[in-house]
């Protein structure tokens, strides 16, 4: 699977869709990036003159890139056409730190590696870093997949 065909595959649309691109996906971890684009919705009213993209978004951004984008990459991998039909994602749990804010106009860069995918669970290790490359927030992330395979 490419890494377009994997961002096609995400069970999300604009304005909750937070990969511009994968840089990288094996069956240990993944690598992609996201602009926090001006005019996104949250920034308006948090915080009034001085914008900050709120933790609960930097997660998120964490959790397409480096959990889901990777679990696609593995179910990918499970499935002798490389593809299923449709996915359904259940966030299970997450432990996140955040060292550094992200204003409006700049890009992250997300890191993730795989602790275990077993029974369609995936946990990671999530990192993130801005264009000085700082990290921004660090954790654990975890979640459930499910897919409806074709012809079913």
């Amino acid at each position: 699977m490419t890494y377009q065909e994997i961002i096609d595959h995400l069970p999300y649309t604009q304005p909750f869709h937070f990969v511009d691109e994968l840089q990288h996906v094996d069956l240990d971890g993944a690598e992609g990036s996201y602009l926090f684009k001006p005019d996104s919705y949250f920034y308006q009213g948090h915080f009034k003159s001085n914008p900050v993209t709120p933790g609960v978004i930097l997660t998120e951004c964490c959790a397409q890139i480096g959990l889901v984008c990777l679990g696609i990459h593995l179910l990918g991998q499970e499935h002798v056409d490389g593809g299923f039909k449709s996915l359904q994602v259940a966030f299970t749990s997450s432990e996140m730190e955040f060292l550094l804010p992200v204003f409006p106009g700049e890009t992250v860069r997300v890191t993730s590696k795989k602790e275990y995918f077993r029974f369609n669970k995936l946990k990671c290790q999530v990192r993130m870093f801005n264009a000085n490359e700082e990290m921004v927030c660090k954790g654990t992330l975890a979640g459930m997949f499910k897919t409806g395979e074709h012809g079913s």
